[in-house]
């Protein structure tokens, strides 16, 4: 999940690193999802990596450098995917890269212990005339499951280089770039022709001459001639654009063409069948390059991976699974983050007075040093100190889980109340991807193929809370409903919170509901969800992938936001018109609003400022009440609640806040993500307005009726 826009396509990748891509052979990486891939090229590429999106795309793309003992190459990690027939934005990608994207070779990992899956995207990109390595990965896990495969014997039907490796193991990088090193200094050499039912054949032959002058090495004769065949849009336009407006511009071609479908036509074979015709004999063809070359595999699927399934994915067990693992992570957040916390607060704040001696020394006015220090700093400070150590925790214990094989788990045991509710089970995915950050969570809504339902998920990810409102939710609950025992206190403190994330997904799937039957009617789509194999998790792989993709571009975003708004902040409560701070006022303001709510006007007020970081609401509320023209410290939580219970605080208000804490509207840097994801204000509005509206009705129910009972 790197989330980064510093990059468009390979040469910026090139110049980021600081590398002369010139110079460099580019080679895309392609294969299915869940085979390794990603695997192999960190292999390859050790720390030489980025990441971006890729030209015209809004989907991202890892880019990385490797040095054989020949020449240097420039890898292209394509999100995996299982066919060219494209059905999202990142199948869509896959093609165009494998299709036009200019790449010299293409490295295709494979997984030995279900090498058949793999060969239906093989073929179809041989059938674009590219060179191909065939790298099958996990092949000590075919072992232990007692498959083996005859490389060699495939190797001369596909009439392509294969290799067997194990990703995991060191020597596997030099194995694959001697490999590639191989396939390079050799003339391309024809492989493998799909055959296809004779009235097909015979359409191609005939096309073939016409289309042959047109493509100019840009891509495969035949490739194109099936598609045309075909009808397949997308790629046409992108073939169209490669080749300059020429294939849309030629007449006769396109006479041809149809003449073809109507013999095709009178076959049987039209333009509905065609495609269905054309997977059939993917397939089969899949089927017979693999006859003879896997033997065994009986434990291939074992009895340990079944009886875990039966428990992970079964209808009484598997949700309260889901539930402890829930608490359990975030009892492990909760629990290391507080000390991480403190020592960066320690160690940032006193940063803030050396800062303020040296600008002391330098003479500059107060205001500036109230700006620059009192302002930006501290509230920079306090989102690191604050989001910094959950996030570090949380990220890389996801990101264990998805490396385990579990999180596809958790996606079906979410299919089907999703799907009840109109909506796809892969929200479950993006739901859980909220949890760190809802900007995160937008952004992998693009695993969706379905734009309705992708637009669902976005809508409502925010229904979550995200890792900025974690702090507030622990603190408040720690204040005023946790045990009084400090193991007592982490241990109720991550069961209550356990408690109000499944009223978000409740809340959420509701919403889904409401939202399907009105403004975004329509048949919920089905989705082939692969259930891979249980894994020893790679933890330097793991740590690498959460430090790097998430904690620290999350945290580089809320940063951006932190510092302006630290400014904004300080102006507001040290200018005072008629003796009264701007915050003050607007505190006031809000007040009538806030005690209907259940809280105050500090509170509301609180909540608004705190839009381009969540993590700064509880040090502004603590900011308003003690008249500091500064974020205060929160220090010990028995002073802060005592701070607070001066302040008109009850447990009431403290449901309330903790109510409105979870439900109100996303973060400055997640609505601008959903802008620039859905290119409409509108969507946007929506996303901010459906949280805030649960948020302003839950809140007000509790506060009303607590009233009317005497509470």
């Amino acid at each position: 999940m790197g989330l980064t826009k510093s990059a468009m396509g390979a040469a910026a990748a090139g110049k980021a690193a600081g590398q002369n891509t010139e110079a460099c052979v580019t080679v895309a990486l392609a294969g299915n999802p869940n085979v390794g891939k990603s695997s192999v090229f960190n292999r390859l590429t050790g720390s030489h990596q980025h990441t971006g999106n890729w030209a015209g795309k809004t989907v991202v793309v890892a880019y990385g450098r490797c040095q054989s003992a020949k020449r240097c190459y420039q890898l292209v990690d394509i999100p995996g995917t299982y066919s060219l027939l494209t059905r999202s934005a990142e199948e869509e990608l896959a093609r165009d890269l494998l299709c036009f994207g200019g790449a010299q070779a293409v490295v295709l990992v494979c997984d030995g212990t279900n090498l058949e899956r793999g060969m239906n995207l093989l073929l179809q990109i041989l059938e674009c005339g590219q060179r191909v390595l065939l790298c099958v990965n996990l092949m000590d896990e075919a072992a232990r499951k007692g498959i083996h495969l005859d490389l060699p014997l495939l190797s001369r039907r596909l009439g392509i280089p294969v290799i067997g490796i194990s990703a995991r193991e060191r020597k596997s990088r030099d194995l694959l770039l001697g490999a590639l090193d191989r396939l390079l200094e050799q003339a391309p050499q024809p492989g493998f022709q799909l055959r296809y039912p004779p009235e097909l054949e015979e359409a191609v032959e005939r096309l073939v001459p016409q289309v042959r002058e047109l493509c100019e090495r840009v891509c495969a004769p035949r490739w194109l001639c099936l598609r045309l065949l075909e009808g397949d849009e997308g790629t046409l336009q992108m073939a169209d654009a490669a080749l300059e407006g020429r294939l849309s511009s030629d007449a006769a071609l396109w006479e041809a063409v149809r003449q073809e479908r109507a013999l095709l036509e009178a076959c049987g074979l039209d333009q509905t069948r065609l495609p269905a015709q054309l997977a059939a004999s993917l397939v089969e063809s899949g089927e017979h390059l693999c006859r003879d070359v896997c033997c065994g595999g009986e434990r291939a699927y074992s009895q340990r991976d079944r009886k875990l399934d039966r428990l992970l994915t079964g209808r009484l067990v598997g949700y309260p699974l889901m539930l402890l693992l829930l608490a359990l992570v975030l009892y492990l957040t909760i629990a290391g983050a507080n000390g991480l916390s403190d020592g960066l607060a320690l160690l940032l704040f006193g940063l803030q007075e050396k800062l303020s001696l040296a600008m002391t020394a330098l003479s500059a006015p107060d205001w500036l040093r109230g700006l620059l220090l009192d302002g930006a700093f501290r509230v920079l400070a306090w989102v690191v100190s604050v989001m910094l150590p959950p996030m570090a925790i949380f990220f890389p214990l996801f990101s264990l889980l998805e490396d385990l094989g579990y999180l596809p788990r958790v996606a079906y045991n979410l299919d089907r109340p999703f799907q009840r509710c109109g909506a796809c089970g892969k929200m479950g995915l993006t739901m859980c991807m909220g949890f760190g950050c809802n900007a995160a969570g937008v952004v992998g809504c693009r695993i969706i193929d379905s734009p309705r339902e992708r637009l669902l998920a976005i809508v409502t990810n925010s229904l979550v809370p995200c890792n900025g409102r974690f702090p507030m939710l622990i603190a408040i609950l720690g204040m005023f409903f946790a045990a009084v025992t400090e193991r007592g206190a982490v241990l109720s403190s991550a069961l209550l919170l356990t408690g109000m994330i499944l009223l978000s997904v409740l809340l959420t799937l509701l919403f889904s509901r409401l939202l399907t039957a009105s403004i975004l009617k329509g048949t919920p789509s089905s989705f082939v969800l692969e259930l891979p194999p249980y894994r020893r998790p790679q933890l330097g792989s793991v740590l690498l992938r959460s430090l790097l993709d998430r904690t620290l571009f999350v945290l580089g975003r809320a940063v951006t936001v932190a510092i302006p708004a630290g400014m904004l902040l300080w102006l507001m409560a040290n200018v005072q018109p008629g003796g009264v701070s701007l915050m003050t006022r607007a505190a006031s303001a809000l007040e009538p609003l806030g005690r209907f709510l259940g809280m105050d006007g500090v509170i509301l007020l609180a909540f608004l400022l705190g839009l381009p970081a969540n993590e700064t609401v509880l040090p502004i509320m603590l900011m308003a009440y003690t008249a500091g023209g500064s974020l205060q410290e929160l220090g010990d939580l028995t002073q802060v609640r005592q701070l607070l219970v001066q302040n008109g605080w009850t447990e009431l208000t403290a449901a309330c806040v903790l109510l409105f804490a979870l439900l109100h509207w996303p973060c400055s840097t997640t609505l601008l993500t959903i802008r620039r994801e859905t290119g409409s204000w509108k969507w946007t509005l929506l996303a901010a307005l459906l949280p805030t509206a649960a948020g302003l009705l839950l809140c007000g129910l509790l506060a009303q009726g607590a009233r009317l009972l005497g509470l």
